[in-house]
């Protein structure tokens, strides 16, 4: 499975992004997938994520992010609305087969990850 995140840019505090992550190579009937990022000197942590029973954010997103799929396209979105400086960070995409939605946002329960892309919210 191959993972390419797209999107990450600099933007202005308040401003809006949406990062893309295009799927290819083997493919899961079930699975979870979601979005994490690293903040520097910080550890990878979850952002949101989707199972096939549901949907999470983590709390400093939610309300601001949106994930959705297009899986006739076997792309990854998340929406990002009124950045914050905190937000800053490179952004990775991850996948799990037969993933359950209620784990998806723990960085180890994951298998396939995107190489990142960069993220700088800066006023």
């Amino acid at each position: 499975v191959q993972l390419v995140e797209s999107g990450g840019k600099l933007v202005q505090t308040g401003g809006s992004l949406t990062l893309s992550c295009t799927i290819s190579g083997d493919t899961f009937d079930d699975y979870a997938i979601g979005w994490f990022r690293q903040a520097p000197g910080k550890e990878r942590e979850g952002v949101s994520c989707i199972g096939t029973s549901g949907v999470q954010y983590a709390d400093p997103v939610r309300g601001r992010f949106t994930i959705a799929t297009d899986d006739a396209q076997k792309t990854l979105f998340l929406q990002m609305n009124s950045l914050k400086s905190e937000d800053t960070g490179v952004y990775y995409c991850s996948i799990v087969p037969e993933g359950d939605y209620n784990n998806c946002l723990e960085a180890d329960y994951m298998d396939y990850w995107g190489k990142g892309t960069l993220v700088i919210v800066s006023s």
